[in-house]
């Protein structure tokens, strides 16, 4: 909220999972098995401290963890020929208009070092300019489904 305002009205922190062309082709029942499926599988990252990209966007890296959200990609997606996506979490994209929260001081105080357990995945539909619609939701741990 204090680094992009925009950003943060449009869709909570997050990181993408899969993009729309990796999804192309795939039909979303295949997809929803796959998650389905999953037993224990929570995701852990580790992100870095912030930093600046394309003018004022500021990002977290990944840190540790990259390994083991690309192979639960290769799982899920049913490939390990995947683009490298790099996990980060977006706290200003440059798309949007500079808040006066975004200055180096402000970026200072975001811890350098952030634990983030992910228990679920979301599929999300996202219009422009429109908050982003969760259409599913798909948790990545606990007992598999009876009917899976």
């Amino acid at each position: 909220m204090v680094l992009d305002p925009v950003q943060a009205n449009l869709i909570a922190a997050h990181v993408t999972f899969a993009r729309e062309d990796e999804l192309a082709g795939i039909e979303w029942s295949h997809l929803q098995k796959r998650f389905d499926l999953l037993f224990n599988e929570e995701l852990s990252l580790t992100f870095g401290g912030p930093e600046p990209f394309d003018g004022h966007g500021v990002l977290l890296p990944c840190i540790a963890g990259e390994e083991e959200f690309f192979a639960l990609r290769a799982r899920v997606l049913g490939s390990c020929v995947l683009r490298r996506q790099r996990p980060h979490i977006t706290l200003a994209h440059p798309r949007n208009p500079r808040a006066p929260g975004n200055e180096p001081a402000i970026h200072a105080r975001v811890p350098q070092h952030t634990v983030v357990r992910f228990a679920s995945v979301s599929r999300i539909k996202q219009e422009p300019a429109a908050p982003w619609q969760v259409l599913s939701h798909h948790p990545l741990h606990g007992l598999p489904r009876r009917d899976a």
